[in-house]
């Protein structure tokens, strides 16, 4: 009965390891991919391609992030796209009529409107007391629609925009390019505000039990606003950026990538139910889908499957997340994952 008990404490001890490290479960399976897809196709593994990798998460990873902290106190921003294209649209009009708009004001101009959109989105969950994904997927219709309407169904071409703007998300002055920094920046300033301040706590306060932390006091009406402006910010930072490094502003940018912002953070281990998620894990998570989304390329499969990998990924990470949820309620925990 002993000999029982302690295997079956081990276990325990094992799993609650596993739950603990989910990043680096994310992380091997990352490097057996790189591997698998290495011995088939060497060029896979050069520092030029893993630089286009990098290259391409980096906005991925900006508004994952937003959508990260918005999907702990269990909610969702599918708007993230819209927002990123009117954004992308109404900034890059703006320095094409004002040459004279500095690189600086420009993203500072693309974060102030993505707040402003992610504050209508708040309020309409706040205030209207909407549930958040027909909320966003409303604002969703609502941004793109505007897409076309401010820009009359015109789109900004590369030569229009001055050389500044243009250079914003590629110029690499420190060696690095600079969209990949921006993105450092904001992993880092994410995981010391959700880790280290008051409102950051009370987002997974929220996420965990809404009703205990109405009673604990915790503001949670004004936390669930506050995540909805961080996601339109990201967003806008992000549209600044894409608008940069693709040289255009077109009505479908950014089209559908809301569904890869959702990916990037639930199979970097935010809990779709909220109350938990790693700014790591979402690192991973977006590194995750810019391997394989690359490993296809390389390998030459079709790029539709692309959709099918994202697709998978997100269900086997929700499936894994209630099996985990369930077993730590049996092992008399809360259910929430850290």
């Amino acid at each position: 009965m002993n000999a029982t008990a302690s295997h079956e404490q081990k276990s325990h001890t094992l799993f609650l390891t596993l739950v603990r490290f989910r990043e680096l479960s994310i992380l091997i399976f990352i490097v057996l991919l790189i591997v698998v897809t290495s011995l088939k196709t060497p060029a896979f593994f050069t520092t030029e391609n893993f630089r286009n990798i990098l290259l391409n998460i980096s906005i991925l990873s900006i508004v994952a992030l937003g959508q990260t902290v918005v999907i702990i106190t269990r909610g969702i921003d599918l708007s993230v796209s819209a927002m990123i294209g009117l954004v992308a649209m109404m900034v890059s009009f703006t320095v094409v009529a004002f040459p004279g708009v500095s690189p600086p004001l420009a993203i500072l101009l693309g974060m102030m409107l993505g707040a402003i959109l992610g504050s209508f989105n708040g309020l309409i969950i706040t205030a209207g007391k909407v549930p958040p994904i027909i909320a966003t997927l409303g604002t969703l219709s609502i941004y793109r629609g505007m897409v076309f309407l401010y820009s009359g169904g015109t789109w900004i071409n590369s030569f229009q925009m001055p050389a500044g703007y243009r250079a914003l998300a590629k110029a690499a002055p420190l060696g690095i390019p600079n969209i990949i920094l921006f993105a450092v920046v904001v992993a880092l300033v994410v995981y010391f505000f959700l880790n280290y301040t008051r409102p950051g706590r009370h987002i997974y306060a929220v996420g965990s039990n809404p009703e205990a932390a109405n009673v604990a006091g915790i503001p949670v009406q004004r936390t669930i606003f506050m995540v909805y402006v961080i996601s339109g910010l990201l967003a806008g930072l992000a549209a600044v950026l894409w608008a940069s490094r693709f040289e255009s502003a077109q009505t479908n940018t950014a089209l559908g990538f809301e569904l890869q912002t959702v990916a990037a953070s639930v199979v970097g281990g935010v809990n779709i139910f909220g109350g938990s998620g790693s700014v790591m894990g979402v690192i991973l998570g977006a590194f995750l889908l810019g391997t394989i989304q690359n490993a296809l390329i390389m390998v030459r499969i079709s790029p539709f499957w692309q959709l099918a990998a994202q697709g998978l990924l997100i269900l086997a990470a929700v499936i894994i997340d209630s099996a985990i949820r369930r077993r730590l309620q049996k092992l008399g925990g809360t259910g929430a994952l850290s």
